[in-house]
């Protein structure tokens, strides 16, 4: 396996970082995950060999042979061991605190890293080279007696430590006797030992992570992948609104030399849709919770019932997209973009994704605030909003950008927002409301059998009056529209395996878009035919698809947006949500129950 991207998420749903394999810092933004990157050498590759390189912080173990890398179970904390060739090792635990304290989360823009020796007489050199205004200038510094000032754009960040504050500051190499304790946060003063206090903040955030993974109902099988991608996607949440990222990177390209080089670090509503579907599917309703808090805030302010499909985590609308001049590109491959256009696109599925999510909050008696008659009326004008525009052209959800069609996805997700809906105001008992919203939900299915059905291919188009395919249409069977034995939804199964299938993975689809032909697979549309298999009574055939997938996981248990159908190369932004969801969602469906182990 190839797995290029493989890289070590730690973070505190503030901020976040990726460490690679040689135990670096190469990416990670400040103050929040949209933030600048203070640590960008995953999108300046070349930069960390040059003089003067910046974006990185690497703690090197000299003349290093050997490292291993390992997570403390089930936490996003992570060990990283150096070995050199004469037997002298040091290990690193790196972590962003994250606990309950003094009533309420602690979570700062702050980034941990503990370093003991455990062999030998090791000798290393730290290098904590941070970089501003998107890699193109190093921060401004000054030194204090045990710290180490860095002067960003949007915050001065200050590095304590109680390692020799010179020898860190000239990038020396030195031998360490003793633990060296590092804490790179804002410019506030440490009162306490340092030493006790972080020692303390790693124990309380490994209890805080594996508390919370102990509230999951992980299904008997695949327990590690699960729990991995649960933590992941929880690190893909802003905790501080609610909003969950799509993943935590911008411009990793969907393959090489594309140009489909996409800043995925905003809060899609179709993302964090199914996001918090797959969450709600372990009981982690704390994700649920926290996003309806940031959804209704969208709503409230929707400009005319406008929807975008995409918001900044703390809500902004406003996502200008530019390329940064300062960075290369991962491996090279430029642009770098910041920002998304497509906040500025119509896709009309974000109406049903919206109700969707709501939905589960007029029934659960778990949540702590459940969805009552004023929640109702907000969603009602959503509902309207999917009722006006159900048969209208849309940039669909692969967010094409010079091309409009009515997708079949969007319309039947708009059908579904009025057929919750129905729902919703059943559970109220609101009778009237309910018959209202279900004879629209009717109209809208019979507009979807008429304009999609191709009857003579026997399969449904993903657009209405068009004869194409894409994935996406496999997907109305997770919205109920058609049952698994319905012959127009096995007709179009066949069709989708026929058309997109290669080998083992799933494109989105096939046909030229605005950059020419995808040369890569969509993770998540894999993990949608794995779904389609299963309910279709192919079920050994599902489970050697799903064990091949986890198998393209990098060492962190995690994967990308994007793979290569034919070398097993991850491309596309990480570690990507849609993917972990699409894991999470195939083991709840195919493990065997835990009675079977009894």
């Amino acid at each position: 396996m190839t797995a290029t991207l493989d890289l070590w998420p730690i973070g505190n749903c503030q901020v976040s970082a990726l460490v690679d394999r040689a135990g670096r810092f190469v990416w990670g933004c400040l103050p929040r995950v949209d933030g600048d990157p203070t640590f960008s050498s995953l999108l300046d590759p070349a930069a960390r060999a040059a003089p003067g390189a910046r974006g990185f912080w690497e703690i090197d173990l000299e003349d290093c042979v050997e490292t291993t890398q390992r997570y403390i179970r089930n936490t996003p904390v992570l060990v990283t061991r150096h070995c050199d060739a004469a037997g002298n090792a040091i290990e690193v635990t790196d972590f962003c605190p994250r606990f309950f304290r003094s009533g309420r989360m602690y979570r700062p823009v702050a980034f941990a890293r503990i370093v003991r020796p455990v062999a030998g007489s090791p000798r290393i050199r730290v290098r904590l080279r941070p970089a501003r205004n998107w890699g193109a200038s190093d921060p401004g510094h000054t030194r204090g007696t045990n710290h180490v000032r860095y002067l960003l754009d949007t915050m001065t960040l200050r590095l304590t430590t109680t390692a020799p504050v010179g020898w860190i500051e000239d990038e020396r190499l030195f031998r360490v006797e003793r633990p060296l304790h590092f804490f790179l946060g804002p410019d506030e003063s440490f009162g306490e030992d340092l030493r006790l206090a972080l020692d303390s903040m790693l124990d309380r955030t490994v209890r805080e992570w594996q508390g919370w993974v102990r509230g999951l109902a992980t299904p008997v099988e695949w327990q590690d992948a699960v729990i991995r991608a649960a933590i992941t996607l929880k690190l893909c949440q802003h905790e501080e609104t609610g909003a969950i990222v799509a993943a935590l990177t911008t411009s990793i390209p969907e393959h090489a030399d594309s140009g489909r080089n996409w800043d995925y670090r905003y809060c899609w509503i179709r993302d964090a849709y199914y996001t918090v579907q797959a969450l709600n599917r372990l009981g982690a309703l704390d994700v649920l919770e926290t996003y309806l808090e940031y959804l209704r805030n969208i709503v409230d302010n929707a400009r005319g019932g406008h929807i975008q499909p995409l918001y900044g985590v703390g809500g902004e609308a406003t996502l200008r997209e530019w390329i940064a001049p300062g960075l290369e590109g991962y491996r090279g491959m430029g642009p770098v973009r910041v920002g998304n256009q497509a906040a500025e696109q119509v896709q009309h599925d974000a109406y049903g994704q919206i109700v969707l999510s709501n939905t589960q909050s007029f029934f659960d008696q778990r949540l702590l605030r459940m969805g009552g008659i004023e929640d109702f009326h907000a969603l009602e004008a959503v509902g309207e909003r999917a009722w006006a525009v159900y048969d209208k052209p849309d940039a669909g959800l692969w967010e094409l950008r010079t091309r409009a069609h009515v997708h079949t996805y969007s319309s039947a997700m708009c059908w579904a927002a009025c057929d919750r809906l129905a729902n919703a105001a059943t559970a109220l008992g609101l009778t009237e409301r309910a018959e209202f919203w279900q004879a629209r939900a009717d109209v809208i299915r019979a507009a979807i059998e008429r304009e999609a059905w191709r009857p003579d291919t026997n399969r449904l188009s993903a657009t209405f009056g068009g004869d194409d395919l894409d994935a996406s249409i496999i997907q109305l069977l997770d919205l109920r529209f058609l049952a698994p034995d319905d012959p127009r939804f096995l007709g179009t199964l066949e069709a989708v395996e026929e058309g997109l299938r290669r080998g083992s993975h799933m494109l989105r689809y096939a046909t030229e878009d605005d950059f020419g032909l995808p040369a890569t697979a969509f993770n998540v549309c894999t993990f949608w035919l794995i779904e389609a298999l299963h309910a279709t009574g192919r079920i050994s055939e599902a489970r050697v698809l799903f064990e091949e997938m986890l198998s393209r996981r990098t060492a962190a248990g995690l994967l990308s947006e994007d793979i290569d159908p034919v070398t097993g190369e991850l491309w596309g932004n990480y570690p990507q949500t849609y993917s972990l969801v699409g894991l999470i969602n195939c083991a709840v469906l195919l493990s065997k129950p835990w009675s079977a182990i009894r």
